[in-house]
C-alpha cells in the first residue's frame, strides 16, 4: 500500500516542535495553548489496481481463453508480476466485462438471472449484494450502462428478440430495482434487429441520457449495419425519448458490442460537452474519429473530429482534464505475415498494430506515447481498457504486449508529459486490462 510523504513530514514537524518547546522556560508556556487550526492528514492512498491477463493468446470477443485477475498495490516498479498460483480465474461465474465504480464491481453474471455487486478481495470474488431479475432480463456482457448519480445506475440493452430497447434503474447501494421499462424505439422496416448493447451516457446539465444504436440485418460478422448510427436523447426522469435522429458524421460507435463494460468510449469535458469514439468505413479501412455533442444540443457538431491524423480504428478514450485525452488506437498501415508467403493488414485482435496517444483537443494535435526518445512498440490486443487514469496522482498507467519483450506497464505523467517504465509481467501472459478500485477503510 502506498504511503503519502505528507504524513511523515507532519510527524517530523511534530517531533521537532515538541523538542523545541521542552527547552523553553515553564513560565513561557501557557496552561492551555491554542493548538491552531487542525491540518488534515491523509495516511494512505485508498486504492489498488486489478490487473487482468489471458494465458497463451490475446482475449476479446468472447474467445475461449483462460482469463486471470490479480490485485496489486502498485505498478511503478518492483518484482515482476507473475500469475502462477496468484489471482483467480473468474470466468466460470463472472465476466471480465463489468461496471466499476468506487470499490465495487457491478454486472450480470454468467447465470444471467440477476444483477450482482461484488468486490475482488484477497484475489477472490466477494459478493456484496444481488438482485434477481423481475421484469426485464439481461445477458452476461450484452448491455450498456450509465450513472445518473452516485447511487442510481441505469442498465440498457436490446430486448430478447432484439427488436426493441429495455431499461432498468437500480439503487446501487441496495441493488433494489427502482423502475424498469422499454424505450419508444423499435427495429425499422427493412431491418431485422437492433444493436445488442449500444452505448449509453448521461449529461448532468439537463438530466439527459444519450443512447447510441443502429439497425442490423443478418447475424455475427456477416451482418449488415445501417450506414450511420442513431443518436437518441432521453429524459432521465421519465425515460421518455426526446429525439431520435440518424447521425451524419460516422458509421459506427467504437466498442458498441459491450457498451463500455470492457472499454471507455465516451466522456464529458468540463463544460459538459459529450465526446464519443467512433469510426467511418473507408477504402483505407476503419478510420477512427472523436465526435462531439455540445452542451444543450442533441446531435453531433457538424464537421467536428477531435481525433486528428487518424490512421486506423479508435478503440478507447479517457479524459484527463484541460482538453487532454488518452487514446488507444490501431494503425491500419501496419502489415504482418499472411502465412502464404505474403503480407496482410495487421488488423486482427492479436496483431501488433495498436498504440497509445495523447490528444490535445484545444490544439487539435495527437502525440504518440514514447519512452526514452523512441515510440513505444506496437501492442497486440484490441478489446478492453488497457489504461487507467489515477486522478489523484495525475498519472495514466497503461499496459502493452509487444512482440519482442514481456508485457509491461508504462506510466504517463500528465503534468510533465514524461513517460516512465513500470512493472513487467511474466512471459506467457497477455495483458488485457487495468482497473483502479478504492480500498475498504479499516
Amino acid at each position: 500500500m502506498k504511503k503519502l510523504n505528507f504524513f511523515w513530514m507532519m510527524m517530523v514537524a511534530l517531533v521537532m516542535a515538541t523538542s523545541f518547546t521542552a527547552c523553553k522556560d515553564d513560565d513561557d508556556d501557557p496552561v492551555n495553548p491554542d493548538p491552531g487550526p487542525e491540518v488534515p492528514v491523509e495516511e494512505e492512498t485508498p486504492y489498488h489496481f486489478d490487473l487482468t491477463v489471458t494465458v497463451g493468446r490475446q482475449g476479446g470477443m468472447g474467445r475461449d481463453v483462460t482469463t486471470i485477475m490479480q490485485s496489486v498495490a502498485a505498478l511503478d516498479g518492483g518484482p515482476m508480476i507473475d500469475f502462477r498460483n496468484k489471482g483467480a480465474e473468474i470466468n466460470a461465474d463472472y465476466s471480465m466485462e463489468a461496471i466499476v465504480k468506487g470499490k465495487y464491481y457491478y454486472q450480470v453474471p454468467v447465470s444471467a438471472d440477476r444483477f450482482t455487486k461484488f468486490q475482488f478481495v484477497d484475489n477472490q470474488v466477494k459478493v456484496v449484494q444481488e438482485q434477481k431479475f423481475v421484469g426485464n432480463t439481461y445477458i452476461t456482457r450484452q448491455y450498456t450502462h450509465s450513472w445518473i448519480n452516485d447511487s442510481t445506475l441505469v442498465i440498457m440493452a436490446a430486448t430478447g428478440d432484439k427488436t426493441g430497447v429495455q431499461w432498468t434503474k437500480l439503487n446501487a447501494n441496495t441493488m433494489a430495482i427502482i423502475a424498469e421499462g422499454k424505450l419508444n424505439i423499435s427495429v425499422e422496416e427493412g431491418w431485422e434487429t437492433l444493436t445488442t448493447s449500444g452505448i449509453l451516457a448521461f449529461r448532468e446539465s439537463d438530466n439527459t441520457l444519450f443512447y447510441f444504436y443502429y439497425n442490423k440485418k443478418g447475424k455475427g460478422r456477416t451482418a449488415t449495419n445501417e450506414p450511420h448510427f442513431h443518436v437518441v436523447a432521453i429524459d432521465a426522469a421519465s425515460m421518455n425519448v426526446i429525439q431520435n435522429v440518424v447521425n451524419s458524421e460516422a458509421t459506427e460507435m467504437a466498442g458498441s458490442a459491450y457498451g463500455e463494460l470492457l472499454q471507455n468510449t465516451v466522456f464529458f469535458d468540463e463544460d459538459d460537452n459529450l465526446y464519443l469514439a467512433a469510426f467511418n468505413d473507408t477504402e483505407a479501412g476503419e478510420m477512427g474519429c472523436l465526435l462531439r455533442i455540445s452542451k444543450g444540443k442533441y446531435n453531433f457538431d457538424a464537421g467536428y473530429n477531435g481525433f486528428p491524423n487518424s490512421d486506423g480504428k479508435l478503440l478507447t478514450v479517457q479524459y484527463l482534464g484541460n482538453g487532454k485525452v488518452f487514446t488507444y488506437s490501431r494503425d491500419d498501415s501496419v502489415t504482418e505475415d499472411d502465412g502464404k508467403g505474403g503480407t496482410k493488414a495487421a488488423t486482427s485482435i492479436d496483431s501488433y498494430s495498436h498504440y497509445y496517444s495523447v490528444v490535445d483537443l484545444k490544439a487539435n494535435t495527437r502525440t504518440r506515447m514514447a519512452f526514452n526518445g523512441s515510440a513505444i512498440p506496437f501492442s497486440s490486443g484490441r478489446f478492453s481498457q488497457r489504461s487507467a487514469f489515477v486522478k489523484k496522482e495525475n498519472k495514466v498507467y497503461f499496459g502493452v504486449n509487444t512482440n519482442s519483450a514481456n508485457p509491461c506497464v508504462y506510466i504517463y505523467d500528465v503534468a510533465t508529459g514524461t513517460v516512465a517504465k513500470g512493472v513487467e509481467i511474466a512471459e506467457g501472459y497477455y495483458f488485457e486490462q487495468i482497473r483502479v478500485l478504492e480500498e475498504d477503510k479499516k
